[in-house]
């Protein structure tokens, strides 16, 4: 942050903070608690896996599709002064609801799959985190055309179809009712 601002001053170059608060997709990282869980439903049902071991499930974030940041990213960067945005959902969600939203999709009981192991707690886990994208929609125009729902479902069909499944497609619908086309190298926003 401050690097970028010492430069915008210092140097009169056009550079912007984004602050971006959790943006997801199928690219996560399998690591990530999204991701960690819609490919461990996805194990499950191609029955690699019998179980998926998580942590805190009470942590709340705010949860948004990565494509929809790339784009307040570009819009920041066509204004005619540099300016620093956060960029988020304003909505919080927490784990529990992103793995009940997940299982529920796919028709099954997380309650049957999901056990909680005390090594995946963080010791100074941020209970709730939420941005306040106001300026960013007042002075870029942005807002996110994914809500969380929608996030959910296009993460679990991709994970279902990197896994050999067939998805139920809701996520796909998504992305084509709503112009964005995402191939494996190129993002496209209608």
């Amino acid at each position: 942050y401050w690097m970028v601002r010492n430069y915008q001053e210092g140097y009169n170059i056009f550079a912007c903070n984004g602050i971006l608060f959790n943006h997801e997709s199928p690219r996560r990282g399998e690591t990530f608690v999204t991701r960690k869980i819609t490919r461990g439903l996805a194990r499950i049902i191609a029955g690699k896996d019998k179980k998926l071991y998580l942590g805190n499930l009470e942590a709340k974030r705010d949860w948004g599709y990565a494509p929809d940041y790339v784009e307040a990213m570009w819009l920041m960067l066509q204004q005619d002064k540099p300016c620093d945005y956060v960029i988020g959902t304003g909505e919080t969600h927490s784990v529990k609801e992103f793995l009940e939203e997940v299982f529920d999709y796919a028709g099954l009981d997380w309650k049957e799959y999901v056990e909680i192991d005390s090594r995946y707690f963080r010791p100074t886990e941020v209970e709730l985190l939420l941005a306040d994208a106001s300026k960013a929609k007042r002075e870029l125009g942005w807002s996110p055309r994914i809500n969380f729902k929608e996030l959910v479902k296009i993460m679990v069909d991709s994970d279902m179809e990197l896994a050999g499944l067939k998805s139920p497609g809701e996520g796909k619908k998504v992305l084509k009712q709503k112009g964005i086309g995402w191939t494996e190298n190129h993002l496209t926003v209608g």
